[in-house]
């Protein structure tokens, strides 16, 4: 089977997207003819292109920004459609990951990659949203399916054994098997706290309200 991985991560290394892209490819074997294409990094080829138009299966796995598509691979959405490459018996399927808790904060991209899909005349297959994707790395060593990676494995499994059999399911929205305080701790002390530090901002000043006059 003819599949297409796109990351489309602006991170040009150790993303969240390729952490995702090597969960996937746990779960697809090795018989199938997979390439993987990261967006953020590469400039297609006219033959990368034709490349990717001829897969059974595409799947794009990329972050959130903003509640939506990041530019890049908006961009690069726009060009297959005006390229015209692409019908009805390619399959579509999407890992997005967000930094909030909840997966739940994914459904617009979802809905904007459906509308992109039928707009480019493929197939939609099946959409996972997840949560708390900057908490994934600190957990990579975790084996999918179990503590905090539970829901996340299943999700991909699923999503896997319909990709292979070029099915269609419901899209699935998913938060990690750990308490959101917890998260919302943790984040801040090991991630948000240290972003800040890098960037000359005391704790007191990511508690600030901006002020909309």
């Amino acid at each position: 089977m003819k599949i297409s991985i796109l990351n489309g991560s602006p991170k040009q290394k150790k993303s969240t997207s390729e952490l995702l892209v090597n969960y996937a490819l746990s779960q697809l074997g090795n018989n199938n003819d997979v390439k993987i294409y990261n967006i953020g990094k590469d400039i297609l080829s006219e033959n990368q292109y034709k490349v990717i138009a001829e897969s059974e299966a595409i799947l794009f796995v990329f972050p959130l920004y903003i509640d939506s598509i990041p530019s890049d691979l908006l961009r690069l959405l726009i060009r297959f459609e005006e390229k015209k490459l692409f019908h009805k018996n390619i399959m579509i399927y999407c890992i997005i990951n967000n930094g909030f808790y909840e997966g739940q904060q994914n459904s617009i991209a979802i809905e904007q990659m459906k509308n992109w899909c039928m707009s480019a005349g493929s197939t939609w297959g099946q959409a996972i949203g997840i949560g708390a994707g900057e908490m994934l790395p600190f957990i990579a060593d975790v084996p999918l399916g179990y503590g905090p990676n539970k829901n996340l494995g299943n999700a991909i499994n699923q999503l896997a054994f319909n990709l292979l059999n070029r099915k269609k399911g419901a899209d699935i929205l998913v938060s990690p098997n750990w308490p959101r305080i917890l998260w919302k701790i943790q984040s801040s002390l090991i991630f948000w706290y240290p972003r800040a530090k890098q960037n000359n901002l005391k704790i007191r000043d990511i508690a600030k309200k901006s002020k909309i006059k």
